[in-house]
């Protein structure tokens, strides 16, 4: 016979016969899904019946005032029942009322010990009943062979314990390592806690039988251990065989990767192999502490450590007389790798292929030159040549249009000098030769549009690849006296020591930054920013917010919102308190350098706090170029 009502089961709890109302209970538990608006109604007298200690059934009264209150809607009071439930609450149910109460207490399980590791000095107490709770739940998932639920769930929670045991309890360990990477990279948005998640998978890939070094390095470069890199390029290269081939591929992989600060860095350290070194090299597994440094300390803590090894290693080398056979071919696959490390094999491969594979439409640039013939197409038309070229070497299309190139004047004349930058991407060797007739001369009477440009041109010859001609173009800022000459050798500077966070070259763009000449100060903020790339450097951020809050040059603003954005590439949560700052300011232009700093600190990252503070400002600012910057930042957010 089909039940109509739960009366008569819900006044046997007022008995006071236990066991009459323990039976009370299970009916109760039985009939809840169907019965829970009338249930709901004496609901309290089964929560007196869970207060009673006396009362052997607790927790089936627990579990019944739990899926009422889960019917009623109260999920936060559901929750606090179904701990109190203890094992009665089965993590195995697959119905939907342990489903979300299981959902509800990994959400709020995980906002505890996210509180816990953001702010270890004002801990929250964690109920032991609802860590039971996801104990069991990772019980289940292990159980069940469910290992990439399992560390979706232990990252969320900061459970860096469960975390290593689900990688280690897979079959496919290696598989598992790779695929927490992945994740690692591109889920986890806090950078503290990601280092010490990559620490533990360094550590974890060196203990496999046959070590993935190629994934150890790309987690070395995010955790900025150069050291710890080079230590590992030499261990390969001294086992001889195959392993200095997988030197020589990390090396390649490094250049794609890394900065020109951290592969200088790891070639600098290599150098000390086979000389008198007072310090050893550090053990790639080391701890997260030794990974991290202080705000401000850290850019200039690694150039002074990078310039004692240089230093060390410029003493004079061993006679090749004294080396044992082992000892000159280390000596010469080192030479090797440190070739690769500069990048000029890449480059010069790149070159080469981009010479072959030219397949340009030279008709389409002919039609584009004939069809429209105002100032503004001419421009247009010059800088499509140089992207349709770029790499190429091919400047055909200038050489048989001299005449209609002559006629760009002033600023026009200074993008189609720069231009031939773009074409002779990467042909470095001749660059000095390829440029020498739009550089600067001793004697004057040139134009200084044409000398910024040629100067713009060899930066983006050598982009992020400076080496000797970094010299060359410090040399020419100090000596330049035009704005034009000095605007283009600022942006080629900036180009050429890209982040290489060389001090030298920032003191200089600093210099021609405080002249305080707007069209030489554009471009110096933007050089400055360029040199510090994501190195998040105080003293760097000081210098240009306190300048931009002076200067009265909308042009020096404008360059400065850039370069401020740029220092705080990739850095996530540690621009916060830069952007919080830059988003107050009462200068539109600073704002606008706050929605730069989010698109930048988080790029590629979707982070959900980033994108809310984006969005507000894009439809809440009074600023029309605030609000455009806002819409375009979220693009760099979500271009993933």
């Amino acid at each position: 016979m089909k039940i109509t009502s739960a009366g008569g089961v819900i006044s046997l709890l007022d008995e006071p016969d236990f066991q009459l109302q323990s039976f009370a209970l299970e009916r109760l538990n039985q009939l809840v899904d169907d019965f829970w608006a009338e249930i709901a109604d004496t609901v309290e007298k089964i929560e007196m019946l869970y207060e009673d200690e006396s009362f052997p059934e607790r927790g089936l009264a627990a579990l019944v005032a739990s899926k009422v209150y889960y019917h009623l809607g109260a999920f936060e009071e559901s929750l606090t029942y179904a701990l109190g439930a203890g094992n009665l609450f089965n993590v195995n149910a697959t119905a939907e009322y342990e489903e979300t109460t299981i959902s509800k207490c990994i959400d709020f399980y995980t906002k505890l010990r996210v509180h816990n590791h953001d702010h270890p000095d004002e801990p929250k107490a964690i109920d032991s009943r609802l860590e039971e709770i996801v104990n069991r739940m990772f019980q289940r998932c292990f159980e069940q062979r469910l290992y990439k639920q399992a560390i979706g769930i232990a990252l969320e929670t900061r459970r860096i314990d469960v975390f290593e045991k689900a990688i280690l309890s897979s079959d496919d360990v290696k598989g598992m390592l790779k695929y927490s990477v992945n994740i690692v990279m591109s889920l986890l948005q806090e950078k503290t806690f990601r280092s010490t998640i990559l620490r533990m998978l360094v550590r974890l890939y060196l203990n496999l039988a046959t070590p993935d070094f190629i994934n150890v390095c790309q987690c070395l470069i995010f955790l900025d251990d150069p050291p710890a890199v080079a230590d590992i390029l030499d261990k390969l290269i001294l086992e001889g065989g195959d392993q200095p081939l997988m030197a020589f591929q990390i090396g390649f992989d490094l250049y794609e990767s890394a900065t020109q600060h951290f592969l200088s860095r790891v070639q600098a350290s290599l150098k000390t192999v086979g000389t008198p070194s007072t310090d050893s090299t550090p053990a790639p597994a080391t701890t997260p502490a030794e990974g991290e440094k202080k705000e401000g300390e850290a850019m200039e803590t690694d150039v002074d450590k990078a310039e004692k090894i240089e230093a060390l290693s410029s003493q004079a080398p061993v006679p090749d007389e004294q080396l044992s056979p082992e000892e000159k071919e280390h000596r010469d696959q080192l030479n090797k790798l440190t070739q690769i490390l500069s990048g000029n094999l890449t480059i010069a491969l790149h070159l080469q292929f981009l010479i072959r594979s030219n397949k340009t439409d030279m008709l389409i640039l002919k039609n584009t030159k004939e069809s429209v013939r105002n100032s503004v197409c001419h421009n247009a038309t010059v800088i499509a040549n140089s992207f349709m070229h770029c790499g190429t070497t091919s400047d055909a299309f200038l050489r048989d249009n001299l005449e209609w190139l002559a006629r760009a004047t002033n600023w026009a004349k200074f993008t189609a000098t720069a231009s031939l930058g773009v074409i002779h991407r990467g042909h470095e060797k001749e660059a000095l030769n390829l440029m020498s007739t739009y550089l600067p001369k001793d004697s004057t009477g040139g134009s200084t549009y044409q000398d910024g440009g040629g100067l713009y041109a060899l930066g983006l010859i050598h982009a992020n690849h400076g080496g000797n001609i970094i010299e060359y173009l410090l040399g020419q800022l100090k000596e330049a006296t035009s704005e034009m000459v000095r605007h283009g050798g600022c942006l080629g500077l900036g180009l050429a020591a890209m982040g290489t966070a060389r001090q030298d070259v920032y003191e200089q763009l600093k210099c021609n930054l405080y002249e305080d000449d707007a069209v030489t100060g554009e471009a110096a903020g933007l050089g400055m920013g360029l040199v510090m790339v994501g190195t998040k450097s105080a003293q760097a951020i000081e210098d240009m917010v306190s300048y931009a809050q002076d200067t009265q040059h909308e042009k020096i603003l404008r360059g400065l919102c850039l370069g401020i954005a740029l220092t705080m590439y990739g850095r996530l949560e540690e621009a916060d308190t830069l952007i919080e700052s830059l988003s107050r300011d009462k200068d539109p232009i600073l704002r606008r350098s706050g929605m730069y700093t989010v698109a930048l600190a988080y790029c590629g990252t979707g982070n959900n706090k980033a994108i809310r503070k984006l969005l507000h400002f894009a439809v809440s600012d009074v600023d029309d170029d605030v609000r455009r910057a806002a819409v375009t930042s979220l693009g760099f957010l979500l271009f993933r």
